[in-house]
């Protein structure tokens, strides 16, 4: 199926983006890599978008960098390939490595971006819920000042967030917090073939032991809900634990009650709700297992 025809903008500046999302309104539409942007406008989804502002070429916006005490900086412009490959995340971050990786194939990874991943907003979406459950937040910019943004805010329903596109509003960087000593994450899809296809759900968790005992943990499930979602009760009733096969099984079945999935052609409700149970168990153990030490 071939391209709408669309006005296309190749900007050079944060500026010159935000002042033309903001003179074209809502018929328009920010693109990096165009992975989703693209996908979308063959198949007539992006129905009332007649114009596109390419912000690719912007300097300075394919940040990958770890600072000590603070985290990982991924620019809008990072590619998922970027993140998947680089050994300072892989030693710093791998479970972050390993959602990048999740995402689609080699090739959309190449052109792809975590930031465009998450402003998609899919409830599927690989990336959003190990930033959630590491307590990610984005930067944006706007006119008169950006704002950082708390990743549990960030998404507010099916290809919903927060962001005041009609102000300009623009997400410029990812700041995922640096890993402490008894912290560490993991994150597991389950789809029917490992490439391509979207979660039918994703977990990811992240824990900070104290000895053998869990001091804090949050538990993010993607797939089950229309964003995101944290599995609270499941957090609770872990605090204060050891981690044993009869506390990840409780776990497990608190998340599944958590879970607000949908059946659709890919998998049940219950299909989902009961995966959601087998890898919050896996989550917590890999979390455990490959923590700071």
């Amino acid at each position: 199926m071939a391209l709408p025809a669309i006005d296309y903008y190749a900007v050079r500046s944060l500026e010159e983006a935000s002042a033309k999302m903001t003179e074209l309104g809502p018929r328009a539409i920010l693109m990096s890599g165009g992975t989703d942007v693209i996908i979308l406008l063959k198949e007539r989804v992006l129905k009332d978008v007649d114009s596109v502002v390419d912000i690719k070429g912007i300097p300075g916006l394919d940040t990958l960098e770890f600072e000590e005490g603070r985290g990982l900086r991924v620019g809008a412009n990072t590619k998922l390939f970027a993140i998947q490959t680089s050994d300072l995340v892989r030693e710093k971050m791998p479970a972050v490595s390993q959602a990048a990786h999740y995402v689609a194939s080699a090739q959309i990874r190449r052109k792809g971006t975590m930031a465009g991943n998450i402003c998609n907003a899919s409830p599927s979406a690989d990336t959003a819920s190990i930033l959630l459950a590491m307590n990610a937040e984005v930067s944006t910019y706007r006119p008169g000042g950006g704002r950082i943004i708390p990743i549990g805010e960030f998404f507010k329903g099916v290809k919903k967030t927060c962001l005041d596109k009609n102000g300009g509003e623009i997400v410029t960087e990812i700041l995922i917090s640096a890993l402490k000593s008894g912290e560490g994450s993991a994150y597991f899809k389950h789809s029917v073939r490992k490439a391509m296809d979207l979660a039918i759900i994703g977990v990811a968790a992240w824990i900070r032991m104290d000895k053998k005992t869990v001091a804090d943990v949050r538990i993010a499930m993607g797939g089950v809900g229309i964003t995101p979602l944290r599995a609270c009760q499941a957090e609770e009733f872990l605090k204060g634990r050891e981690i044993t096969e009869e506390t990840l099984e409780e776990a497990g079945r608190l998340a599944m009650g958590e879970a607000k999935p949908i059946s659709d052609v890919r998998a049940s409700a219950e299909y989902r709700a009961d995966m959601v149970r087998v890898y919050t168990k896996r989550a917590i153990k890999e979390a455990v297992a490959t923590r700071k030490v």
